[in-house]
């Protein structure tokens, strides 16, 4: 197929790879514009551009699909379908029905579970045990598109939005190009979306990886796991930032202790007193320094039962 292609992080790159090598002809790469990045804020292009340029492909980067130069320029350009992979705006209806196989959408989630732009962090935080990758004709909604192939993988125990987005990125690659083929065939049912059983997965903040430690410790874990790598979930320690990033739920619990007094101090961790359980804190790293583990952090800092976080 002629295809054009559109996205804009790392996860849309094994895509874009994979189309290439199964011999499509990808006539436009369209990505977001380059932004500043780094201490001198020199513009970086996007990860999908990169890949693009390494390949030799032309690229688009518009402010805004909706501008008349934005919708001439796909207009003009052959292809039979437009694949959609993270690309970070709205796409409107005018490019939907572009071409004659529309767009088709590769979405990090078992739809209609997780409509929205951050699936793969909120299953992990929701304790899904299963996720997976859609392909979905997209339609003027949502993520509310008709599905036409669907695969899964099953969560590990200690599954980070990091390592679930490499799985979904590489099984999202081999879908997209086995749904293109059978499109093209003619051998793809589309499947009506019902209702969502789970709430709008909307993108995460900064602020939201804050723990409060009233809560309990399995919830608070498996918030450290979704907010691993970015954007980190955190406390304070003292007047710093302290960023966690494993921790253990531990079934001790002083009763009497506080929510984020450390309760106990060993020489490979130390436990902290949750809403209710405890957390065993594993993986660390304390404002202006390192990502450690909690042993080498222990050894350089002096930390005792009764001290709170938070």
């Amino acid at each position: 197929m002629k295809l054009i292609f559109m996205g804009t992080p790392d996860f849309s790159v094994g895509t874009l790879e994979a189309l290439i090598a199964a011999g499509h002809e990808i006539t436009l790469v369209v990505s977001q514009p380059d932004k500043p990045k780094g201490r001198g804020h020199e513009l970086a292009p996007t990860p999908v551009k990169e890949t693009a340029l390494k390949h030799g492909l032309k690229v688009f980067q518009p402010k805004r699909l909706k501008d008349p130069e934005t919708i001439r320029t796909l207009e003009e350009t052959p292809a039979d379908a437009i694949v959609v992979i993270a690309f970070g705006q709205i796409v409107p209806a005018s490019i939907l029905h572009m071409k004659k196989y529309g767009c088709i959408n590769v979405h990090g989630s078992l739809l209609p579970k997780y409509r929205g732009a951050a699936p793969i962090q909120w299953a992990v935080i929701d304790g899904e045990r299963e996720s997976g990758v859609t392909i979905m004709q997209m339609d003027e909604g949502l993520d509310t598109g008709d599905m036409l192939l669907k695969g899964s993988v099953v969560l590990d125990e200690k599954e980070t939005s990091g390592s679930l987005f490499n799985k979904l990125s590489a099984l999202g690659a081999s879908l997209c190009v086995e749904a293109l083929e059978k499109l093209e065939k003619g051998e793809l049912t589309p499947e009506k979306q019902g209702e969502s059983p789970t709430e709008y997965a909307r993108m995460l903040t900064k602020e939201m990886g804050e723990l409060d430690f009233s809560r309990d410790a399995v919830t608070l874990e498996r918030l450290i796991r979704g907010f691993n790598p970015w954007p980190s979930a955190y406390t304070r320690l003292g007047d710093k930032t302290l960023k966690i990033w494993a921790a253990d739920v531990c079934e001790k619990q002083d009763p009497k202790k506080q929510p984020g007094t450390v309760t106990e101090v060993a020489k490979q961790d130390f436990i902290v007193a949750c809403g209710e359980g405890a957390l065993k804190i594993t993986e660390l790293q304390l404002q202006g320094k390192k990502r450690m583990d909690a042993a080498a952090f222990l050894r350089g800092y002096h930390l005792e039962a009764g001290m709170k976080l938070g």
